[in-house]
């Protein structure tokens, strides 16, 4: 190698027609040559899924709206795979990849009508939901629930119906209904939880009995009940719901 600061050395294999046998030479190289500098710092290719990303997106709501709305039209059981996919414009076999089964369909419709939007969050991790359950005040925290409650209800009471009422003749439908009720309760459950933590929770009440309390309030049977058949006012639900919450589980 050649001392000289700016210089370096490579090896090749180097033959002639004379000694067709190879053998290693040594070749000089500048620093500053496209060789060096190539081997000492390496093209990465970066790959950008994002519009990858936003087809699958569009996709999935293609399917889901597609989907609430034949629910709603036809009920679950008479609803096909094959009818969300001509109504969604989305192929079968495009559908079956992304939800593999029209109960598949059915959660995720679910998830959004619940949730108000296709992001991919765990309802206990949206930052409303965070944010109520991190309130110091325990009568703030029921007061941020009960306003959000309506809302989600709202959006979701319905697919819920088709769901409760498929239930009683499709065995998918039935298990979906019961994962989906015990799954509300485990999440309602958390309010509960922090009521007790925090020493706010009524001495006549064990956290059990708060959890199915809060669980009852929330259900969207009464919420059908009020709202829709005794056609109660969003706002008055809402104030009902958060001053019932309090006489029920606060000291």
């Amino acid at each position: 190698v050649s001392s000289s600061s700016n210089r370096s050395t490579t090896f090749l294999f180097s033959s002639t027609p004379m000694n067709p046998t190879p053998k290693l030479v040594r070749v000089p190289l500048s620093c500053e040559s496209d060789t060096i500098a190539n081997m000492s710092e390496p093209v990465k290719r970066v790959y950008d899924n994002s519009r990858r990303q936003a087809q699958v997106r569009a996709t999935r709501a293609a399917v889901v709206a597609a989907a609430y709305e034949l629910f709603l039209t036809r009920g679950f059981t008479a609803t096909t795979v094959d009818a969300v996919a001509e109504t969604s414009g989305i192929p079968p076999a495009t559908v079956y990849r992304h939800f593999r089964s029209k109960r598949g369909i059915l959660t995720a419709v679910l998830d959004v009508v619940v949730g108000g939007d296709d992001e991919q969050i765990d309802y206990q991790h949206r930052p409303e939901i965070r944010a109520a359950m991190t309130d110091p005040d325990p009568a703030g925290m029921l007061d941020a629930f009960a306003r959000m409650h309506p809302g989600a209800v709202a959006r979701s009471a319905p697919i819920q119906q088709v769901l409760s009422e498929a239930a009683a003749v499709d065995p998918d439908a039935a298990e979906l209904l019961a994962l989906a009720r015990d799954q509300r309760h485990t999440g309602q459950a958390r309010i509960a939880r922090r009521l007790a933590t925090c020493g706010a929770l009524s001495e006549a009440l064990t956290e059990a009995d708060a959890a199915d309390i809060i669980y009852a309030l929330f259900s969207p049977e009464l919420y059908r009940v009020l709202v829709i058949e005794r056609r109660w006012q969003p706002e008055r639900y809402g104030t009902w719901l958060s001053k019932t919450l309090r006489d029920s589980l606060l000291p």
